[in-house]
């Protein structure tokens, strides 16, 4: 179970040890994202990494640091106001703030309140783990959206596991920066997939799955809420039940 316990919106129903970055020829390189292939590593601050950020509960929007406790990231949409994380982290209730690109207790592109947030019949009625997808639709900052700030990947299902690499990016809640990792997914089941990385640990669940297309094609959660481990992560199978809350979450107004 890769969310910790929260130190504390409408529902729409539809690490702590780091590894060392390596450089050994011996290991492959993913042919669309950083390498080496299955290694952690601090993520740099770069304009793909500003758009994935921390969930806080909304008391914490002035006092930040230490209060992080999952992972989501900014989706493309026709409002410019979606983001995308674990269904398990949006199932409490509570008003939530999103802090895209958060390091060290600042927010250098703000704080966005989440307004609504859209959770699938799978996991409302029963928490299904094939489920444990969901969206959040964020208010504006001076008239802009978040993805006008930040932009946006595109979420894409329907992509087949382990078709390419992808990249992780995650807030372990023992540190105040993200790590990343690359690696290519592999089948669980017919309905999940893992992926071998190091050192995600609690507070990682609802990190992107990112390919080399700039692509979101998997959210880490899902099979034991995103692993039982910190070794080995899961998501779901992104399929029609994703794309539907997608649009769904796309066309809020």
């Amino acid at each position: 179970m890769k969310r910790i316990s929260r130190i504390s919106s409408p529902v729409f129903v539809a690490v702590a040890l780091l590894v060392p970055a390596v450089t050994s020829a011996s290991l492959a390189r993913a042919d669309d994202g950083p390498g080496p292939l299955g290694v952690t590593a601090v993520a740099a601050a770069t304009k793909q990494s500003a758009r994935v950020g921390a969930l806080f509960d909304a008391d914490r929007a002035s006092r930040l640091a230490g209060g992080h406790f999952c992972t989501a990231s900014v989706v493309r949409s026709a409002h410019h106001d979606v983001i995308v994380t674990a269904a398990h982290c949006l199932d409490d209730g509570g008003d939530l703030v999103f802090v895209p690109g958060y390091r060290g207790g600042a927010a250098p592109h703000g704080v966005w309140s989440v307004r609504r947030r859209f959770l699938p019949d799978g996991w409302a009625e029963g928490q299904d783990e094939d489920s444990d997808v969901a969206f959040a639709v964020l208010d504006d900052r001076g008239g802009r959206g978040v993805e006008d700030v930040v932009g946006g990947n595109r979420f894409r299902a329907g992509t087949a596991t382990g078709a390419t690499a992808v990249t992780m990016t995650g807030y372990p809640d023992s540190r105040e920066a993200p790590v990343s990792c690359t690696n290519k997914p592999v089948a669980h089941s017919r309905t999940q997939q893992r992926i071998a990385c190091p050192d995600f640990t609690g507070g990682t669940s609802g990190s992107p799955w990112v390919n080399g297309d700039g692509q979101v094609v998997g959210i880490l959660g899902g099979h034991e809420q995103g692993g039982a481990t910190a070794d080995i992560s899961y998501s779901v199978v992104l399929g029609k039940e994703s794309a539907e809350l997608y649009e769904d979450a796309a066309q809020d107004p």
